[in-house]
Formats: C-alpha cells, sequence, structure tokens
C-alpha cells in the first residue's frame, strides 16, 4: 500500500519534499529518479523532514514505529495511518490525545488516482480532515465515516478490489471459452467493467436500473442473470465480503 501511495501521491505532483522509508529501501530506489524525493531506511531522519506523516504499515509494525517517532513529533505533525484494524485508541495510548489522528483506508487502485477512500479521526484529528481529504481526493474518492464503520470500509473498499479482480478473471475464462484470445478477451472484460462502473457513476444511476436497460424479454442477458443467481453469485459474494468482515473483526481483537 505504502509503494501505491508513493507512486499516486509522485506522479500526481502532489508533494514539495517527500521522504519514504523502508528497512529494505530497493524497492524505492525507483523513485529517487523525481525532484525532491528521497528514500532513506531512517524513520527519524523522514519525521524530521516532515509536516504529514502517512503509517503505511503492516499493523504489528505500527506501535514501535509510533515508539521510534514519538520523541520527535511536536505540534506541526499530522499523523495519518492505514494500518489495517488497529484503532485510533491504539494510537493514542503511545503518543497521548495531544496530536492530530487520522485513520485513513485507501485502495491499492490509488497507485492510478482511482482509490475509493475512507477517513476518520480522533479529536484533535478533525480539524485536520481537509488536509486528508485534499491528498486523497486527488487520489480519487474520499467519504468520511465513523470508525465504528472502518472495519466494514475496509472489507468493502480495499479488500473488494481483489474480488473485483475475480470477476474480471472469471469473465475473461469466459471470453476464451467462447472464443476469443486471451488478451482479447481480458482487454474486453477490464474495459466492460469500466463502463459499467462509469455510467453508475456519471449518471447518478442504480444497478438495476442498468440492468433493466440491458435486459429484454426471453433475452440473453436475463438468461444469464438467472443463471448466475441459481449457482449463488449474489450470494457468494455478499458471504465473501461477510467472511472477510469476520476475519478482520478477528485481527484487530474487535
Amino acid at each position: 500500500m505504502g509503494n501505491s501511495i508513493a507512486k499516486g501521491i509522485i506522479e500526481n505532483n502532489l508533494y514539495t519534499t517527500l521522504y519514504l522509508t523502508k528497512r529494505n529501501i530497493n524497492s524505492l530506489k525507483k523513485w529517487e529518479a523525481f525532484p525532491k524525493v528521497y528514500t532513506t531506511t531512517s524513520n527519524v531522519e523522514a519525521v524530521q523532514h516532515a509536516d504529514i506523516l502517512i503509517l503505511a504499515v503492516q499493523p504489528k509494525q505500527l506501535v514501535p514505529v509510533l515508539e521510534e517517532i514519538k520523541p520527535l513529533l511536536n505540534d506541526k505533525h499530522c499523523i495519518i495511518s492505514t494500518a489495517t484494524g488497529v484503532q485510533i485508541e491504539t494510537l493514542e495510548a503511545v503518543l497521548s490525545f495531544k496530536f492530530p489522528i487520522i485513520r485513513a483506508m485507501p485502495n491499492t487502485a490509488i497507485a492510478v488516482g482511482k482509490s475509493m477512500t475512507c477517513l476518520c479521526a480522533n479529536t484533535k484529528g478533525v480539524k485536520s480532515i481537509p488536509v486528508a481529504d485534499a491528498l486523497f481526493t486527488l487520489l480519487g474518492k474520499t467519504i468520511v465515516i465513523e470508525e465504528s464503520l472502518m472495519q466494514a470500509a475496509t472489507v468493502l473498499c480495499s479488500s473488494s478490489i481483489a474480488f473485483w479482480m475475480r470477476v474480471i478473471r472469471a469473465t475473461t475464462q469466459g471470453g476464451i471459452q467462447m472464443g476469443f484470445d486471451a488478451e482479447r478477451a481480458l482487454e474486453m472484460s477490464v474495459h466492460t467493467c469500466l463502463g459499467a462502473a462509469s455510467l453508475l457513476v456519471n449518471s447518478n444511476s442504480h444497478p438495476e436500473n442498468e440492468i433493466d436497460n440491458v435486459t429484454t424479454p426471453m433475452g440473453c442477458t436475463i438468461a444469464g442473470l438467472n443463471e448466475m443467481e441459481f449457482q449463488g453469485l449474489s450470494s457468494s459474494l455478499i458471504k465473501g465480503l461477510l467472511r472477510s468482515y469476520t476475519k478482520i473483526n478477528e485481527i484487530s481483537g474487535t
């Protein structure tokens, strides 16, 4: 996720100076070709040069990183965590209540400026929400939610990238079976999926309305839809979402 965020920020020129940190910075070296982008293994160095701190780390890494940088934090810093399932109260327990803390849950489409990012904040961080909102809005779409919904948002907006990829893969496989080569079948599936989403976004329509526009009595579309429902398409997707939701709650201990 950190690499995806960095890619989105750099390629959309959303920074004045950017420090990227990692224990092994080999995968970050490519970004050094861009002006005023620096890579380092030192979190301390990065914090000393930054006002907005995006902590895109694994959940188990978050508290150690916070402990490391805590002595360097001051009133100018805004802390944004993308760590899955880690509650704001956990960050406050390490840092105290005096720092603005924001939880952000983007998805990997942030790398191409198409993320759906959910935001929430502690009391001190509410005033900093516009800063995070401005940043992530330039990298896709943002929505501010209650922290109690952040686990569900992680499943619906972040995990679901993988679910949609699986749907695209399945339609591609169907296209191959019907006679298209793999490359063309994938291209057709991807752009049809993009078109479906764009219809809903641009027309503010409802999926059922668009389905009605495609289906005709005794037609091939309704025959396919009904077969998919008989085989459990909708129920399987919903069950998959709910299983992921159960799992993330197990991981976070909620």
